[in-house]
């Protein structure tokens, strides 16, 4: 195929995969990101036909995850994510080590060794954006104090996964890989790359607050002036592009940390509510990409060769992290619901698990094993999320059947 096609084929075979998938999914009352997923498959480099530039495809999703993460920033004040940043910063780093441990134990069962491990724990303890925030916003829980603690809960997930990429090449000598630079692996080195990725977060944050919200605002205001529609459009589809862009090129910040404070700031603009609505549509279509380009990664076969591998990987996904979750949000007192939703919120692994399990075999720390079986996870976690939300309406169903049924006449 021509290289000036390639870009067109994946995009236009990739919809017209996904449509057929996600409509056999819904007939068969599934969700569509069921037949997303099995698209990506479909036209993945392990089946037979046409095989899709998963690359394009991967980069492609990207723009959804951004697209998506400013929409949310849209929805959420600074003071609405303060408001949980207790239990969302202990939330987190408690789950994503609960997860890292179990994932360290069943490893050593299997002989592998520590690095390995640490990667592989990692990558299962981050939840994907993408899934979450579309479970969300499907339930309508978005802006609830739910949704607010599970949001809070990933942008911690995402910081703690900056870092961890940032950190993990030069610790990777130390954890029996390969370091790009054999120079860069004392203390004193690790901390200050630590201490100089803080500093930059921190910066991105405070510019954005404190310049980007004036400039964003007036930016907004003038375009609106103009009276063109598609110009409006437009601004708001750069400002989430090229804030996420350039926090990533000049901060080293993710692109959807990057998204996310974009669309925080313009949520105090009086255009936050058109400007969500129409960046809508390409969020839908590029969150479908997303889902496709996950099934184009994953090889089916590795279910015949080790299914028992597999069936751990998800148990601890969906039962080791869900429970993780569950017990801590009830330490901090808030009802049953709120800790059934944030579990089940959390029950699946998906963008950062794949860039994680990538730069861990580019250092030697992980084997094309384990990244076969992170993706196969998330592909597998993914689409039994949409159960895990069924099952919690179900139990809070009956439990206020059961309370009713015991009150006192």
């Amino acid at each position: 195929m021509p290289h000036e096609t390639a870009l067109i084929a994946t995009i236009c075979v990739s919809l017209a995969f996904a449509f057929v998938g996600g409509f056999v999914a819904v007939r068969l009352r599934l969700p569509p990101l069921v037949g997303y997923l099995l698209a990506g498959i479909a036209i993945g480099p392990f089946t037979p036909g046409f095989v899709a530039d998963a690359q394009l495809a991967a980069e492609l999703a990207e723009i959804g995850v951004m697209l998506l993460m400013f929409g949310v920033g849209m929805h959420f004040s600074l003071g609405n994510l303060l408001a949980v940043r207790t239990i969302a910063l202990s939330g987190a780093l408690t789950q994503m080590a609960t997860a890292t441990t179990l994932a360290l134990a069943v490893t050593r069962l299997w002989g592998w060794p520590l690095g390995a491990g640490l990667v592989f724990g990692l990558a299962l303890s981050v939840a994907s954006t993408v899934v979450l925030l579309r479970a969300l916003e499907a339930r309508g829980t978005l802006d609830s104090v739910d949704g607010r603690i599970a949001v809070g809960w990933l942008i911690v997930e995402d910081v703690v996964m900056v870092l961890t990429l940032v950190l993990l090449p030069a610790l990777a000598g130390l954890l029996g890989g390969r370091t790009p630079d054999p120079t860069h692996v004392g203390a004193g080195e690790i901390l200050l790359t630590l201490g100089l990725t803080l500093a930059k977060v921190a910066a991105f944050v405070v510019l954005m607050l404190l310049v980007g919200a004036r400039l964003l605002h007036w930016l907004l205001a003038a375009v609106v002036r103009t009276g063109s529609r598609e110009l409006f459009t437009l601004a708001v589809v750069a400002v989430a592009l090229g804030v996420a862009y350039g926090a990533a090129e000049l901060f080293g910040v993710s692109f959807a940390l990057g998204a996310f404070f974009a669309g925080v700031v313009i949520n105090g603009s009086d255009h936050s509510h058109r400007a969500a609505a129409d960046s809508q549509p390409l969020q839908d279509a590029f969150a479908v990409l997303f889902f496709v380009s996950v099934g184009m990664l994953v090889d089916p076969r590795i279910l015949v060769r080790q299914p028992f591998q597999v069936m751990a990987v998800v148990a601890i996904i969906i039962f080791g992290k869900s429970l993780a979750a569950f017990l801590i949000v009830r330490a901090f007192r808030y009802p049953r619901h709120t800790g059934l939703t944030v579990a089940a919120s959390l029950a699946q692994i998906g963008e950062f698990s794949f860039i994680l399990a990538g730069l861990g075999l580019t250092l030697g720390l992980l084997a094309p094993e384990g990244q076969h079986l992170i993706l196969v996870g998330s592909l597998l976690s993914i689409t039994l999320n949409p159960l895990a939300f069924r099952a919690t309406d179900d139990i809070s169903a009956w439990r206020r059947t059961a309370t009713t049924a015991v009150a006192p006449d």
